[in-house]
């Protein structure tokens, strides 16, 4: 599961600032981090209701030779960050008080940065969603070598607050393994109202029939969406999120292993969630963004139903239906399954087909062989 390695801080931490967010259900979050109420509430009680700043309450002088070490420092445990984000966190977390352009000076001095990252360090615009969990964006990072074998990172982002969801080590790509993901991160943060993937296995096509993902997902209630081809902006802020796992954890080190990969992505997701400063959000933290989904994840997989009257049909071992002795072809991952058909005005023989609310393809009745 993506949090098994996660220290008890860590879980504590999150929950704290789950529970913050306006109108959280606590009993619900206690249920789904597997505490009772009371730990949640004891929990609750060791930190502030309010946001509490890390930033002394008293901020002695310091030399400039101090603030510069500071600046050296900070930028030795991120290597990737830039200067706004060191001088903002010196603030936030230290009491220094520091121009950007000052602590990109010292940067410079130091021979810390070059030009060619001073020129990748163009700000991005980018839609966002106004709530978080109105839509999770969801892809793998590609495949990395390690000492044994490939790891192949699954992620999930939430759109509003850039909050990280899910970052997983799999030694595949197939859907077990990211089921099994997507079912930790709904036991723990709830249901989204829309997931979008990329196209291609396993999430499958906006043009193809639906994977054994996709029926799972949307007998959840989650819509799915698909980025369209050759357009991969589409999931641009996923993209943009694997651009900085990258360059801060990625490119970085060889791992020996999946277990290996994995420590280090807790470690670094916790941070990514909770402490680096995002620059596309005003400089929070995706974690002060977001919220836990209402939405729990159910115990028992719901049934899809349909309104009276509609022509529903039971999908065959072999992904077809039938229909007044003729077939059509629906996909065999809804084998089980029922799907309405909703005639085209107009055309006896064909249908546009649906899987609750989500339209399969407009598909014709052929004559049964």
């Amino acid at each position: 599961m993506p949090w098994s390695l996660a220290t008890v801080k860590e879980q504590r931490e999150e929950f704290v600032q789950l529970a913050r967010q306006p109108q959280a259900n606590i009993s619900e979050l206690c249920r789904r981090f597997g505490i009772s109420r009371k730990t949640g509430y004891k929990w609750l009680g060791r930190e502030d209701l309010e946001d509490r700043s890390r930033r002394p309450q008293t901020s002695p002088r310091r030399t400039l030779a101090e603030q510069e070490s500071q600046v050296v420092a900070m930028r030795a445990a991120h290597p990737a960050w830039g200067a706004r984000k060191i001088a903002h966190v010196l603030a936030r977390d230290h009491g220094i008080e520091m121009a950007t352009s000052t602590a990109h000076s010292v940067l410079k001095r130091h021979g810390l940065i070059s030009a060619e990252a001073s020129r990748a360090a163009r700000p991005w615009q980018r839609f966002e969603h106004e709530a978080p969990n109105a839509l999770w964006q969801m892809d793998f990072k590609g495949h990395i070598p390690m000492a044994r074998g490939r790891c192949h990172p699954l992620t999930v982002l939430d759109d509003h607050s850039r909050f990280n969801l899910v970052l997983q080590a799999l030694d595949n790509e197939r859907r077990a393994d990211v089921q099994q993901a997507l079912q930790a991160a709904f036991e723990r943060y709830g249901l989204p109202d829309r997931i979008n993937a990329d196209n291609g296995a396993p999430w499958g096509t906006s043009t193809e029939a639906l994977t054994g993902l996709g029926v799972w997902l949307i007998r959840l209630g989650v819509q799915l969406g698909h980025s369209r081809p050759l357009h991969p902006q589409t999931n641009g802020k996923d993209e943009r999120f694997h651009r900085t796992l990258n360059e801060e954890v990625l490119c970085r080190r060889l791992f020996s292993d999946l277990d290996h990969a994995q420590q280090a992505f807790d470690v670094w997701r916790h941070a990514y969630n909770h402490y680096r400063p995002h620059e596309a959000i005003g400089m929070g933290t995706p974690a002060q963004r977001y919220q836990a989904s209402p939405r729990a994840m159910p115990g028992v997989l719901p049934t899809i139903g349909y309104d009276m009257g509609e022509i529903v049909r039971k999908v065959n071992s072999c992904g077809f239906i039938s229909y007044k002795n003729r077939r059509m072809r629906v996909g065999k991952a809804l084998m089980g399954q029922h799907v309405a058909l909703r005639r085209r005005p107009g055309c006896n023989d064909v249908f546009d087909v649906y899987f609750g609310p989500h339209r399969l393809k407009t598909r014709t009745l052929v004559q049964n062989q």
